[in-house]
Order: C-alpha cells, then structure tokens, then sequence
C-alpha cells in the first residue's frame, strides 16, 4: 500500500507538472503587446531602463516588437519626479504617452492600445517598472468602456518589493485579483533566477562611445541622471552616482520575452550593443 501510495502522488506530480508547463503563458510577437510603465520617481534607474530597451529595439529580433510606453506611473511615494521626455522621444518616438503631465489621456491612449490588441486575439504584458496604481486605473478604465478581458489576457510582471509597498493597498489587491501577476526576483541581484543589472562598476560613460548603436541615447541617458540622481530629495542611485549602470527594471522585460542567455550587466551589452558596423 505504501509504495502504491508514493507511485499514485509521483504519477499525481508528474501530471502538474506537465499540466503547469503546458499553460504557462508566452509573448506572441506576432499578436501580444507591452505595455511599459515607468514611474520615474524618484530612482533615476528607469533612465537606464530605457536606455538599454532601446538596444533591444534596435536588435533584427525585436525590431518589430509591439510595445507602448508610458512614463510617470507613480504610485503614493513622496519625493520629486525625474523628467526625462527628450529620452523618451529619442527612444519611442510617438509611441508612448506622458502620464505625469496628463494621466487621463495617457489612460485613454493605453486602453485604445490595449483595446486594439485584446480585439484581434492578443495579450497585454505590462512592464511594472515602478508601483500598479496607473496599471488598476487602466482596468477600471477598461471595465468602464465595456472592454471585455481576462486574467489570462493582462499579464503583470513586477520584480521589487519597493514597488509594491509604495502602491496603494487597494491599488495592489484590485491588479493581483483582475490580472495574472507574476512576482519575480530582484533584479538589483544577481543568482536569484533573474538577471542582476545593477552594477557599479561597469561604467555608463563608456557606452557614449560613437562607435556603439545606443550612443545618443546613453549620452543623453547619462545627462539625465547627471542632473537629477539624488538632487533636491530625490533617491540616490549609489551604481549610477559611482559612474555605473542600474537598468534593474529590465529583468521584466527580459522575463516576458523568455531572453535568458544575459544574467549579468556585461552579459547583456555583450550581447546587444553592437557596433554601428556590426548591425
């Protein structure tokens, strides 16, 4: 009876296992998009977030990619936010929406993106990089526009701790209980299941080189934090204040678009920041 009983949980293991595997989600570039929030306040590290999302754009991979921006989703933390437009149309182009200045359109704008999506048999996978209050005010939006969903088509992915805690209570639940939210390690660190992009030592100032794709944008990148890391309360970035790089927030993207071959900072650029001659 007990060797039965262990053969029956082991068949039993096996079945979820396979069960698990089988429905776990993943990116269709041909039908899903990103949707990616940024709430630049008050950590600088979106700043290289974006910077180095944009060698993914400008990879033959992702060149096509279907994706939307967002910036200033911010939950209820204090503290000054850190403007960075002129990076954003260096890097989105039209292709993203300024929730600090005017968060009802940018609302609008993202479920018209989602909307058009969802309608030719498409998921949304939304880059938390920052707090969910902007990512609950899309649902409820979605819900008030008659804009069918489910869980299964609004995927969160979030990787900080501090992100939850500064998201409003009622904000969190509403997105855990109306989405599939997906928890990841921190992506700060390394040797914890995700990419660790944050890294003092490999300098930022180096990938301005003219001869690298992403020059312009880690020069104007660089400036940005330059100005605004740990000026008039806002966080101090110790990687980035020391001359290094903390693209930290990419670890969700990486997740959603299954890239699992870049675990460390130099790993990445390794891989992705070629030369103008090499692209």
């Amino acid at each position: 009876m007990k060797y039965i009983t262990q053969s029956l949980l082991f068949i039993i293991a096996l079945f979820l296992s396979f069960n698990g595997a089988a429905t776990e989600q993943k990116f269709d570039i041909d039908k899903d998009l990103l949707l990616l929030n940024f709430d630049l306040k008050t950590d600088v590290d979106d700043v290289h977030t974006i910077a180095a999302f944009d060698l993914l754009l400008q990879s033959k991979e992702y060149e096509n990619l279907n994706y939307y921006a967002i910036s200033g989703t911010y939950g209820i933390q204090a503290g000054a936010y850190v403007p960075a437009n002129n990076l954003f149309d260096m890097v989105f182009k039209q292709n993203w929406t300024d929730a600090h200045n005017d968060r009802q359109n940018s609302i609008y704008r993202s479920i018209k993106k989602i909307n058009k999506t969802l309608s030719l048999g498409g998921n949304v996978w939304l880059v938390e990089a920052g707090q969910s209050d902007f990512t609950q005010e899309i649902l409820v939006a979605l819900s008030e526009f008659n804009i069918s969903f489910s869980k299964d088509q609004m995927i969160v992915v979030q990787h900080a701790d501090w992100n939850e805690q500064e998201t409003s209570v009622d904000a969190l639940n509403y997105v855990k209980q109306n989405t599939t939210y997906i928890r990841i390690a921190d992506g700060n660190k390394e040797g914890n299941g995700t990419p660790g992009f944050n890294n003092q030592s490999y300098s930022s100032k180096n990938l301005e080189d003219t001869k690298l794709l992403s020059a312009k944008v880690w020069k104007q990148a660089n400036e940005i934090c330059t100005k605004y890391n740990g000026i008039n309360g806002r966080y101090d970035n110790k990687a980035i204040s020391a001359g290094g790089t903390d693209f930290s927030d990419l670890v969700e993207v990486t997740y959603i678009l299954d890239i699992q071959d870049t675990p460390t900072v130099a790993a990445f650029f390794t891989k992705y920041n070629k030369t103008l001659s090499e692209k």
